[in-house]
């Protein structure tokens, strides 16, 4: 945790981005790190998290983090959260509250109350469309025999 916090200030110092910082740990070792990069790169999804799941996921040779640890220094944002439990790590320990990040000027709230209204009535509306034409693409994957699950 030490680590993600020194990351996040250093990131912040250098002028590189917001003040997040992650590392994923094996067997008690970091095998990867990341920062926050959203305005370094006009990345908007350049969060720290998805850095080291990234590079983690690139130097494992895997699409799952099992027998990993993720340390952050704040607590995940929505989509964050979401790839972390796609990659399925063993836990994550984090530093910095939502509501610390709020007060910063990191408020994920919207995204959160968003995702309980109907598609129809989001700030961004969300309109279904062609689903049965879609369908057919999760009907090829049903069938498909070598498939790999995730």
């Amino acid at each position: 945790m030490a680590r993600a916090i020194q990351l996040s200030i250093e990131n912040v110092r250098t002028g590189r981005g917001g003040p997040f910082g992650a590392v994923v740990a094996k067997g008690g070792k970091i095998i990867a790190e990341g920062v926050n990069c959203v305005t370094a790169t006009n990345d908007p999804t350049a969060h720290a998290e998805i850095i080291a799941i990234r590079e983690a996921c690139r130097k494992l040779g895997a699409f799952e983090l099992d027998g990993c640890e993720i340390y952050t220094s704040c607590e995940p944002c929505p989509m964050c959260l979401g790839a972390i439990y796609w990659t399925r790590p063993d836990r994550v320990y984090f530093g910095n509250t939502a509501a610390d990040a709020a007060d910063a000027g990191f408020d994920d709230s919207l995204i959160y109350s968003e995702i309980q209204q109907p598609h129809s009535q989001r700030k961004i509306p969300m309109v279904p469309m062609m689903r049965e034409e879609a369908l057919e693409g999760f009907r090829t994957w049903k069938k498909q025999i070598n498939k790999v699950p995730y």
